[in-house]
């Protein structure tokens, strides 16, 4: 990860990136707006669907893989344990150093990027964010063609790519959250209601502990003990007067697809991990 820097157009940027510390190519590479949980995903997403499973990551103390801010206490903020969370899944492990000489490779590596991409970028008149994450796949692939170190007699470290539902399902947010007295569930300023796999909502006590996962494609689901529901949205407006307008046949309920608790979203093993973090435990004590 490189500070903020205006790679392309008027608009600042962090460029995440994953180097394979054998041949030195880009295995993976990401714009954010700033260094952010949700580059890290989309690194490893990039691993797992082009490599497979890496055996360790080895990176810099930040914050994403070392501490959580003080001032950002709840759990889905809370980058070290999700990301940590994730590569336990797949049985990454993640080795931190803050000496400069063992991040050496990745910092040429930036100084390279960064006298030739934003040239790059121009030429390509990218000003958008995300016109240069599409750019980045063709410019990785042309990267690594030049300067690259030869494969053929280096082993590889990486396990079998795993499917396109564990990736989605693995690189998840998890956060706890409560069912309100309207058997609802409040995440990120909305309210949504369970529904199980026939489309039919399912209610809770007020006060019944859950935890909502938000996918790698932004489907959420609610897990309570060892079940697990789609979430819908709920409206905050009814569109129709009940004393003018009237009513209308319901609609069928629509089938969903929760999956199986093959998943690595168990709510307690969750918890029990998240319960292991030292910083977590300063921040409740």
């Amino acid at each position: 990860m490189h500070p903020v820097h205006n790679w392309f157009g008027g608009e600042k940027a962090q460029l995440h990136i994953a180097v394979d510390d054998a041949t030195g190519a880009i295995v993976a590479a990401y714009f954010d707006l700033q260094e952010t949980l949700n580059g890290y995903y989309n690194l490893l997403s990039q691993i797992l669907n082009n490599y497979g499973i890496p055996f360790m990551f080895f990176t810099d103390r930040r914050t994403v893989f070392e501490y959580i801010q003080k001032k950002s206490p709840s759990v889905e903020e809370d980058t070290f344990t999700q990301f940590g969370y994730a590569c336990k899944q797949l049985g990454i492990e993640i080795k931190t150093s803050s000496i400069p000489q063992a991040k050496g490779r990745v910092e040429r590596m930036f100084e390279t990027l960064q006298s030739r991409l934003p040239i790059e970028l121009r030429l390509e008149g990218i000003t958008t964010i995300e016109e240069a994450n599409t750019f980045l796949n063709s410019y990785i692939k042309e990267y690594n063609a030049k300067f690259a170190l030869c494969i053929d007699n280096i082993k590889s470290v990486f396990e079998k790519q795993p499917d396109d539902e564990k990736i989605n399902l693995t690189l998840a947010v998890l956060s706890s959250r409560k069912v309100d007295n309207g058997h609802c569930i409040k995440f990120e300023n909305k309210y949504f209601k369970p529904i199980d796999l026939n489309g039919h909502p399912v209610y809770y006590y007020k006060g019944t502990s859950g935890m909502v996962i938000k996918a790698f494609n932004k489907e959420l689901y609610f897990c309570v003990g060892e079940k697990v529901y789609a979430l819908d949205e709920i409206p905050k407006h009814e569109h129709k007067s009940k004393n003018f307008d009237f009513k209308t046949a319901k609609d069928k309920p629509r089938k969903r697809y929760i999956p199986p608790m093959s998943h690595p979203w168990k709510q307690a093993s969750f918890e029990r991990y998240m319960n292991k973090q030292a910083h977590r435990k300063d921040l409740t004590a």
